[in-house]
């Protein structure tokens, strides 16, 4: 089994909610171990309270920014450094980000420039910029649905998954999953999931929590797009889109 990667999680405290964090850990957690937490803001701003609670249950470093000219964000200046420094000790294997500020896209090209894997966390108020440069990119907003979700069992399923109807609506979404499934399949049409997934991951800020599915399979078989088979015993995902 290849070793699980190490992330590096940089948080802009000042552009992005505390309320998400338990999400974003356990989402990073899929990809590896998160052996770096810097969290970068000014901890004498009355507005980092929430942050403040967060910070020792999760093992999180403060980073102390202060605001040493009015109307500047010493904060963003200070996280470049932080992820450079990182990035040239290479003491880790991928970054994830957490901000809502598209002024860190030229931070993520230059890391994806070194070959890693950068990791978006941000409000969905995060520009179009961001979002795309990252791979992949998660609304913060449906990390709290789900924590919210676990401490009542009983609730219905996220209001905010979409329906059949609205995800054959989404074009882009039904064009990335039909040019996903085109390039990874076989001659006989059918594709492999895990093929898909990693094409998809490849090109796009594409995930399907920001749908309400936690898993990409799931989405697949609500947007019956494609014909499903399962096979070894269960084990393998194998779609073909249903147009052939």
């Amino acid at each position: 089994m290849s070793e699980r990667k190490r992330i590096a999680l940089l948080i802009d405290c000042d552009n992005v909610s505390h309320n998400s964090i338990e999400g974003v850990l356990e989402e990073l957690a899929k990809y590896g171990m998160v052996n770096v937490r810097h969290a970068h803001g000014d901890w004498n701003s009355p507005s980092l309270s929430g942050w403040i609670e967060r910070l020792h249950p999760h093992a999180i470093r403060p980073m102390q920014q202060f605001a040493y000219t009015k109307g500047k964000n010493a904060t963003d200046s200070a996280m470049i450094i932080d992820a450079m420094d990182l990035l040239y000790s290479k003491s880790v294997d991928a970054f994830a980000l957490m901000t809502s500020d598209s002024d860190f896209t030229p931070l993520v090209l230059r890391i994806l420039e070194s070959g890693l894997p950068v990791y978006g966390f941000g409000e969905k108020k995060t520009p179009q910029p961001f979002v795309d440069a990252c791979s992949p990119f998660i609304y913060t907003e449906n990390l709290v649905v789900e924590q919210e979700e676990k401490a009542d069992s009983s609730q219905q399923p996220s209001k905010q998954k979409k329906s059949k109807a609205g995800l054959r609506k989404d074009t882009a979404l039904v064009k990335l999953l039909r040019t996903a499934v085109e390039q990874t399949s076989e001659d006989d049409g059918w594709a492999h999931m895990s093929r898909v997934g990693h094409y998809i991951s490849n090109n796009s800020s594409f995930s399907s929590i920001n749908y309400g599915y936690k898993r990409l399979g799931d989405l697949i078989r609500a947007s019956e797009l494609f014909e499903v088979e399962m096979r070894n015993d269960g084990s393998a995902m194998y779609i073909k889109d249903v147009r052939k």
